[in-house]
């Protein structure tokens, strides 16, 4: 029997409601992954709703919280590094000890930095130390990083002007020590408005792929650390960084096309579960001529 992958994912939770792990562990699971979620905020719900409850976590109990798997003897099964949303730049530092740590126990541990920057226009802010993290210390330790627009026009700063100016933006991310970078979702003049649309660049090559935008009074929260998810996970799986990211856009679809028949904010992914594992529609990932 295949052995089942193991996947450590450093991020958010909220309690109600789908952000951060409490977003992508469970559809993580349900394509096959054991995942190890370690919660950097618990939150009564996300911060979109304007208001909250909860504590961050102390940055010093990442590393504690990591060896305390390393006493029991299973570090050495962690197969990838996931992280995601952050309270602080000391978090994150805590997080890139983590990932060496792991390493030396796995060289071949795979660590995906989702580089979540906060959008204030949602109520979702970050400190620009971590932003500044983000670029400095944590695009040369990972192996994949998956920014959004917003996020990739701040490493850049500057706005992507088109398509191609996208990759040319995405490589020199990818310059600084990535594998691959997958940009979540794009956005740039001359875009149409009817469509969502991603990017893969690596070294290899640039991918395109191109799907529906759906129409939502309030678009759901979580969608971006359902991507990263999903895409990590299916990459664990044995899919090539390709038919990850089309599986992963076909996955996501299905949970927003639940969301919306409900009529929800929240993402209907227990509603949603058999479509995650089994997408019944294809988006192609296409090559990109430069």
């Amino acid at each position: 029997m295949k052995r089942t992958p193991h996947l450590l994912a450093i991020q958010s939770h909220v309690v109600f409601g789908h952000a951060g792990n409490s977003a992508s562990v469970f559809p993580m699971q349900r394509v096959g992954v054991n995942v190890w979620p370690l919660n950097t905020v618990q939150f009564s719900n996300h911060t979109q709703y304007g208001q909250w409850t909860g504590d961050v976590l102390a940055s010093d109990q990442i590393p504690a919280l990591v060896e305390g798997i390393a006493a029991i003897g299973e570090l050495g099964n962690c197969d990838a590094v996931l992280s995601g949303y952050l309270g602080s730049a000391a978090q994150g530092q805590a997080i890139l000890a983590g990932v060496t740590r792991i390493k030396a126990c796995n060289p071949k541990v795979i660590y995906l930095c989702d580089p979540v920057m906060g959008h204030p226009e949602k109520g979702c802010i970050v400190a620009p130390e971590v932003s500044d993290f983000l670029l400095e210390q944590a695009a040369s330790v990972a192996d994949i990083m998956c920014p959004n627009q917003l996020e990739l026009d701040s490493f850049s700063g500057r706005k992507a002007q088109s398509l191609l100016d996208c990759v040319a933006m995405a490589r020199v991310l990818l310059a600084r020590g990535p594998k691959a970078i997958l940009v979540k979702h794009l956005a740039y003049p001359g875009k149409p408005e009817d469509s969502f649309e991603m990017l893969l660049v690596t070294a290899d090559g640039s991918w395109h792929l191109r799907r529906p935008l759906l129409a939502f009074p309030r678009q759901p929260v979580g969608v971006g650390d359902l991507t990263s998810g999903l895409f990590l996970a299916r990459v664990l799986l044995g899919d090539s960084l390709v038919a990850a990211l089309e599986f992963t856009a076909a996955a996501v679809h299905e949970v927003l096309l639940e969301t919306q028949a409900c009529a929800s904010y929240e993402l209907e992914l227990v509603r949603a579960q058999d479509r995650i594992t089994h997408p019944r529609v294809r988006f192609e990932a296409v090559p990109i001529s430069l």
